[in-house]
């Protein structure tokens, strides 16, 4: 009876889980509150208005998910964009516009990345005009002071090119009436970064004073999810540290958030993309402070604000900001910090255990470079793991067919010392002592590879090198979960069954191949054990479906080799089961010869009739 207890609370319990993973999801990965949209930024006025923000939750790639936005948007980006007065932005990375009415760098797209998974998709958009719906742009200027004349948001700035290309820098001047020109130089790269030089040359009566800045000015309502895992808001780096503590609610409730120390960088992440500033890092430059601010409604801005220079007649004053604007690859990242911005590539949330799972990331990164498959990649990493720990697996299949060969002697001391818990175990104890087992043995494989599985989870879940990526027939993006779903026909009904009931192909097989694995270890002595342990694999086909194909595939793949190398541990010592089957039949004797030797004398006694 206590053991059917047992196996009940055990199967409530997991049934419980299995209910409420959906509503835990949500609880734990919540979608932003979006509030209603305030004022326009003193840059612009919106277009058509600004709509209400839609239900919908925040995704990884971010980006607006209420169709009426999304409509919206597109509405005002072609009216904005046709207004004119632009620079064309032409590079390897980065495709879009200048703006000439307050020199705002406001339409940019990654050439490298798309939407969505289809050839066909648009490019992704990052930047787009103050006034949209989906507001994000940089600004670099200049605030006068004392009175002096500075260029404002409605500056028309004239150009010395019309198009912005790696080879040909641009340059946007406007003079004030009283005789200070000032300018702003543009240039880009192949990837992702803008260098600007602004520089004020006063050839005016008086010296005048001027205080510059820089901004990266953005809406909420297309940032992707933020968990707790995984940053996406508000991010910088101050002396060399780069800080994931601010998010976009805590920005809100504040006003102004100022992270202490020297600005590295700062600017606004989502899991896949970054917009930050980059003030010069050069000896001698002057230092700026950095802050965030909430400017009302869902409209956030990172500033770089410097102190106030005085600019004496026949002198220039020059400083040179960067802007970084694309997706968060790695290697660029990487190369970044090589020219001497720090700690870049901590921008990708690697988390706690970036020094293990970077090494996994370059692994799995050389296997697709040799194989383009990422899938294959993910393949073959696997069997470079088991194979680095094959020695400690086979010690871990030694111990569990030695486990598994004196099962029946464990039963014999079970059942003869059935009323002496303490006897049965110092008895159990002496016969892993006798025959060289430890039970534990099993266990270390196990966690040496959640180091590994971690790692590939969060390598899936925030490079942007896994984001698209295709396998073979129906998986066509490692980083999500399996789109068929065995409840709705594989897509043939119009539904999507709720996360914890999408039940997928893969995550059939790792059920299956979880189910084969456990049948070949040894059995557990207690019984409700024994059952919560077959109730296992299925339930970790629950629980696994939802996440990346890409990890599901990792671990059927382990499951497989697991089965094969127990295969080939039994098949190199077939006395293990000949002698398994020898002490079987002991035991049933044993246990016949100890049920006989506890009746009374005479046979059983019949009970008496009342």
């Amino acid at each position: 009876m206590e053991n059917q207890r047992n196996v009940i609370l055990a199967m409530v319990l997991m049934a419980l889980m299995l209910i409420g993973w959906d509503a835990g999801i949500r609880y734990y990965y919540p979608a932003p509150a979006k509030p209603a949209a305030g004022a326009a930024p003193a840059s612009g006025a919106p277009v058509s208005g600004q709509p209400a923000p839609g239900p919908a939750a925040a995704t990884r790639d971010g980006g607006l998910k209420a169709p009426a936005d999304v409509a919206l948007e597109k509405k005002d980006l072609a009216q904005v964009l046709a207004a004119g007065h632009r620079i064309v932005i032409d590079a390897p990375g980065l495709k879009g516009s200048i703006n000439l009415m307050g020199g705002l760098v406001d339409d940019l797209t990654l050439t490298r990345h798309r939407e969505a998974l289809s050839k066909s998709s648009p490019p992704v958009r990052l930047f787009s005009p103050a006034g949209t719906p989906a507001q994000h742009y940089a600004q670099i200027g200049w605030i006068g002071q004392n009175g002096a004349a500075a260029p404002g948001p409605d500056t028309l700035w004239q150009a010395d090119g019309a198009k912005l290309t790696p080879a040909t820098p641009i340059t946007l001047t406007w003079m004030s009436p009283t005789g200070q020109t000032f300018a702003i130089r543009y240039a880009i790269d192949a990837d992702y970064m803008i260098t600007l030089t602004q520089s004020v040359s006063n050839a005016g009566a008086a010296p005048i004073a001027v205080k510059p800045f820089a901004l990266v000015n953005r809406t909420d309502r297309t940032a992707s999810i933020d968990t707790w895992n995984v940053h996406a808001g508000p991010i910088a780096a101050f002396d060399g540290a780069v800080t994931f503590d601010n998010n976009y609610p805590d920005v809100k409730a504040a006003g102004t958030v100022s992270p202490g120390g020297a600005a590295n960088w700062i600017g606004f992440t989502d899991i896949y993309w970054l917009s930050a500033l980059i003030p010069d890092p050069a000896a001698g430059a002057v230092k700026p402070k950095g802050d965030f601010r909430s400017v009302g409604g869902d409209i956030f801005r990172a500033d770089l604000i410097y102190p106030a220079a005085t600019v004496a007649p026949g002198q220039t004053a020059k400083q040179t900001v960067r802007l970084f604007a694309g997706a968060k690859e790695n290697n660029v990242l990487e190369a970044y910090e090589k020219q001497g911005v720090p700690n870049l590539s901590l921008s990708i949330d690697w988390g706690w255990f970036r020094w293990f799972e970077k090494p996994i990331f370059w692994l799995l990164d050389s296997l697709f470079r040799a194989v383009h498959n990422f899938g294959l990649a993910i393949i073959l990493l696997t069997l470079i793991v088991r194979g680095i720990m094959f020695p400690v697996a086979q010690r871990q299949f030694s111990s569990m067919a030695a486990m598994r060969a004196i099962q029946p002697k464990l039963k014999v001391i079970q059942e003869r010392f059935k009323d002496d818990k303490q006897k049965q175990q110092q008895e159990i104890m002496a016969l892993y002592k006798a025959e060289g087992v430890n039970p534990l043995a099993g266990c270390l494989p196990i966690f040496l590879q959640i180091p590994v599985f971690f790692a590939l989870y969060k390598v899936l879940v925030l490079t942007i090198e896994m984001r698209h990526q295709p396998f073979y027939l129906w998986i066509k993006d490692l980083s999500a979960p399996d789109p068929l779903h065995v409840l709705n026909l594989f897509g043939l009904l119009p539904f999507t069954p709720p996360e914890f009931l999408g039940i997928g192909i893969l995550a059939i097989l790792l059920g299956v191949t979880m189910w084969a694995q456990f049948k070949l270890q040894p059995a557990a002595m207690d019984p409700a054990q024994q059952q919560v342990m077959s109730l296992m694999p299925w339930m970790m086909m629950f629980v696994m479906a939802p996440f990346a194909a890409g990890l599901l595939i990792y671990w059927i793949t382990s499951n497989l080799l697991t089965i094969a190398q127990q295969k080939y541990l039994y098949s190199k010592h077939p006395q293990l089961s000949a002698q398994a089957s020898k002490d079987q039949l002991d035991i049933d004797r044993s246990v016949a010869r100890e049920q006989k030797a506890q009746e009374p004398k005479g046979g059983p006694r019949k009970p008496r009739a009342r």
